[in-house]
């Protein structure tokens, strides 16, 4: 059994609310949250991230390869049960829905000198298994700290000073790919190879590493990475193969999923994004959102059930469950089989 000795919902949650149109604090999240990622549910607005490490006023974009923005009408600040919001309409128009989804690091932290390239800042929690950094590139061979004190199953980058793709490392991909895999997350681009976004060499419990290419490391360009280690019992991180079949794969997670985001990485393929707030009913979970898009919510496409102990696929779409295709996950707990508090998970 996956037994964790702290409640995973304090360190992810999704908070979902009504935009106002007036500066508003967003409470419920239940704890200071380090990373939002915000999407407006009903409109054809990009997905907005801000995290602690650049601060408030900076969000950058997952369905889009632009360059950091500052806006102090987006995200005001991050309070101790959620987050404060401004006029911006990506963030909250009035009468429009929203999805808020929140992981706690620690704060803005503090440089990390355990790579070649010292960092700006790096917030990490090791409980959670999730760091964010700040860089900046040196344009040659590198490595950069991450805070975890073990090897980042994923690491995703993002260049904040000029227009350029995600990159994200999956560990997963690794047996079949190798460490010059790389993905995309603002694309539907399948997963291709570069040996020069990780210099074709694995990340470490120390830092993770960076080549030539300008899309992880520029002379001058200025960087933000998302590492994620897994834990158990909170976060995995996997890989299966799609059967086209209404009685889909499995996916043992060791617990009940709060949030799914998922990618077919044979062929060109959305990003798809569950949580267990959408909708607010039981099994299955009809509601999407796609990383890579700016698209409003989708509803009744790529049925699945959250489970007490993992994800069952239960759709026939080729996005999620083409036969011999290959995807990749990433999963965190609502609850563990067995937590802390000694009651056992159930599914919904």
């Amino acid at each position: 059994m996956a037994f964790i000795t702290f409640q995973p919902k304090d360190y992810f949650n999704t908070k979902l609310y009504t935009g106002t149109g007036s500066a508003a604090s967003i409470t419920g999240v239940g704890f200071q949250p380090d990373w939002v990622w915000v999407k407006d549910r009903g409109a054809s607005n990009s997905h907005n991230l801000s995290d602690a490490v650049r601060g408030v006023t900076k969000t950058i974009f997952s369905d889009a390869n632009a360059t950091e923005v500052t806006d102090a009408q987006r995200l005001t600040s991050f309070n101790s049960d959620g987050f404060s919001v401004g006029t911006s309409t990506s963030w909250n128009a009035s009468s429009n829905t929203y999805a808020s989804w929140n992981w706690k690091a620690n704060g803005q932290g503090s440089s990390n000198t355990d790579g070649t390239i010292n960092t700006t800042y790096t917030s990490a929690n090791t409980t959670s298994g999730f760091s964010i950094s700040t860089y900046t590139g040196t344009g040659s061979n590198a490595t950069v700290g991450h805070g975890l004190g073990q090897s980042p199953s994923v690491v995703m980058v993002k260049r904040l000073n000029d227009t350029s793709d995600w990159r994200i490392y999956f560990s997963a991909l690794v047996p079949t790919m190798g460490n010059a895999q790389q993905l995309f997350l603002n694309r539907d681009a399948p997963a291709d190879n570069d040996s020069q976004i990780w210099n074709n060499t694995a990340p470490t419990s120390s830092v993770f590493h960076v080549g030539t290419n300008a899309g992880s490391n520029a002379s001058g360009g200025t960087y933000v990475a998302y590492c994620f280690a897994e834990k158990k019992g909170f976060s995995k991180f996997g890989s299966y193969t799609g059967n086209a079949n209404a009685d889909g794969p499995f996916l043992y997670t060791g617990f009940k999923p709060a949030f799914i985001m998922l990618k077919r990485t044979d062929t060109t393929g959305d990003w798809l994004m569950k949580d267990n707030k959408r909708p607010t009913v039981q099994n299955p979970v009809t509601s999407l959102l796609y990383p890579n898009k700016s698209d409003a919510e989708a509803t009744g496409v790529n049925d699945a059930d959250f489970l007490s102990n993992g994800y069952k696929i239960r759709t026939t779409g080729t996005a999620e469950n083409a036969s011999g295709g290959t995807y990749i996950y990433m999963c965190f707990a609502e609850s563990p089989i067995v937590s802390s508090n000694g009651i056992p998970a159930v599914a919904r």
